[in-house]
């Protein structure tokens, strides 16, 4: 008989330290907890993610498929897409903040200006001045002379609306084939006398055939990467 010896790892509680060492150990700590904690906050509303999943819900939608593809696929594929729009913003937050930080040689208010920057830009490029405006103004601040002048208790709620603008926008055109589709089956139905009979479940076919003709995906996808 074999016995197996499972090593369980062992947790230093004691936090109470006089070594520098120690305290920005647990410092590393008690910060990589409150950012892991609030990760799926700055997912959502700081990143290109909002705009993904919603146009890819209203592709679901207008092609009336219920519930194919299943949410956890449009999830997992607008998490992955947004890795990949975010990458050259996450790889330059990365070099210039966490990295130096972590090696010791810049303070936390300073990695956090630094990697505030990166993120801030992009967050600008794809924000309306208008819902920017919005903001500023009921917060009573004065016009910015430049982007180290906007909060981003501002820029973050004037980025989220900018965002779900532009997805409504998208998905407005997404729905345009799909409703023609569904306005011919029923002008057709009538026509038969077939008024008991759901179009949706004659246009149901036709929408998925007219979808996969069209590389209906790939279109999606390259209108989303575009927008970026």
């Amino acid at each position: 008989m074999i016995d197996f010896v499972v090593a369980i790892p062992g947790i230093d509680a004691d936090w109470l330290t006089d070594e520098p060492e120690g305290v920005a150990t647990t410092l590393r700590l008690v910060l990589l907890l409150t950012v892991l904690s609030l990760a799926p906050a700055f997912l959502i509303m700081m990143t290109c993610f909002t705009r993904i999943i919603v146009v890819l819900g209203f592709v679901r939608m207008g092609l009336a498929t219920q519930q194919m593809p299943p949410t956890q696929v449009l999830i997992g594929l607008a998490l992955f897409l947004t890795f990949f729009i975010m990458g050259p913003v996450l790889l330059e937050v990365n070099d210039e903040a966490v990295t130096p930080f972590l090696n010791g040689e810049i303070d936390q208010e300073e990695a956090f200006e630094l990697a505030s920057a990166p993120i801030k830009e992009f967050m600008a490029e794809h924000t309306r001045e208008k819902d920017l405006a919005l903001f500023m103004g009921y917060a009573g601040m004065e016009t910015p002379e430049s982007l180290d002048d906007v909060p981003l208790t501002a820029l973050v709620p004037a980025f989220a609306i900018s965002e779900l603008q532009t997805a409504f926008q998208i998905g407005f055109l997404i729905f345009i084939p799909f409703l023609v589709i569904d306005m011919i089956i029923a002008s057709v139905l009538m026509s038969m006398g077939m008024m008991m009979l759901p179009p949706v479940m004659i246009s149901l076919p036709f929408k998925v055939l007219l979808f996969v003709l069209v590389d209906g995906w790939y279109l999606v996808v390259q209108s989303l990467l575009i927008s970026f």
